[in-house]
């Protein structure tokens, strides 16, 4: 009798006290594969765990995201490394604090591709790219960059180029399927669809020509200054996300093939509910496609310095941004 009025005590005071409110946050980002060390950790409730109600916004280019979270319209953003990012962060208005995906030799990263016209007329590898009308999804995006180091590396111009800015990844690879472009570097889940239907060539991996860090996790200089908690919190829950993805993701076997497996096949499902919704056919891309990643969302601080200095050379970002003050590196630990 003790033992049941004690238990309907315990139920009342359950009824009567006030759960425990979770702190909303915003983040804004794009439904891409790279961003799956967020969707991880949003799926499997690290950020829950951190006190923390994350509301994930998806817009439709890196630019908007930075520019979200300058203006406070968004607390957090993940997304590609631009000149817009640059700048934003060089005037004080944005800081970098954790890394998104990154280029890496035996991991796929950004194809380039040729349309089959192109192809059969040479376009068989990157110094054939010289002269040549290339699709990039905006002019000083990370692929302007990534196309940058190809010229270098290559031993072309890259001002013998036409670029050709095409703000859809969809719109890039139609122009590759119908001729309109003779090449375009994009992410590997769109360039695979090209690949596999016979409607394009792979000319290479970006990876083969470097290793460059290709996005960041972003907040405001006015977040970190007025709740630095509440970013930790967040860069927490994020940082397990990226452990996550590459415990998962990242193991080669032996023959240094990619591992398939339950674990593997868990992460890609979870990552594939927020970048291909109702396809189980986007497990399997999430799985092969997946980019590169430091486990511990560390950010390639010298990698972003040289990005900095070669945007500069091309007039793209403002002379003064300063590449050691754009980076926080002391919420990853």
């Amino acid at each position: 009798m003790i033992l049941r009025a004690a238990a309907i005590l315990v139920f009342i005071v359950n009824l009567v006290a006030p759960a425990v409110a979770l702190e909303r946050v915003t983040v804004t980002t794009q439904p891409l594969a790279a961003n799956g060390a967020l969707f991880l950790a949003a799926t499997r409730g690290y950020f829950t765990a951190e006190g923390l109600d994350v509301d994930l916004r998806a817009l439709t280019n890196p630019r908007a995201v930075v520019e979200a979270v300058a203006a406070g319209s968004s607390d957090f953003g993940l997304t590609d490394l631009t000149p817009a990012a640059f700048n934003l962060a060089g005037q004080g208005a944005i800081k970098l604090i954790a890394a998104q995906v990154r280029e890496k030799r035996d991991y796929e990263g950004n194809d380039v591709v040729a349309s089959n016209a192109a192809y059969a007329h040479g376009l068989h590898k990157f110094a054939d790219l010289a002269g040549r009308p290339i699709a990039l999804r905006d002019v000083g995006s990370s692929f302007n960059y990534q196309l940058g180091q190809i010229a270098r590396a290559a031993g072309f111009d890259l001002a013998s180029i036409t670029l050709k800015s095409i703000y859809s990844y969809d719109d890039m690879a139609r122009a590759v399927a119908s001729g309109d472009v003779d090449a375009a570097i994009m992410p590997a889940q769109y360039a695979r669809e090209l690949l596999v239907t016979s409607q394009a060539k792979l000319v290479g991996w970006c990876s083969q020509i470097g290793e460059p860090q290709l996005g960041a996790l972003f907040t405001s200089s006015k977040t970190i200054g007025s709740d630095r908690a509440l970013v930790e919190k967040f860069v927490r829950a994020y940082a397990r996300g990226a452990a996550d993805y590459a415990a998962a993701l990242l193991r080669h076997d032996r023959y240094s093939k990619r591992v398939s497996d339950e674990v593997s096949a868990a992460a890609a499902r979870a990552i594939a509910a927020y970048v291909y919704p109702g396809s189980t056919a986007g497990i399997g891309l999430v799985e092969a496609n997946a980019y590169d990643m430091d486990a511990h969302a560390r950010i390639d601080a010298a990698d972003i310095a040289r990005q900095v200095e070669w945007y500069k050379a091309q007039g793209l970002i403002d002379k003064d941004v300063d590449a050691q003050a754009i980076v926080d590196p002391s919420f990853v630990k």
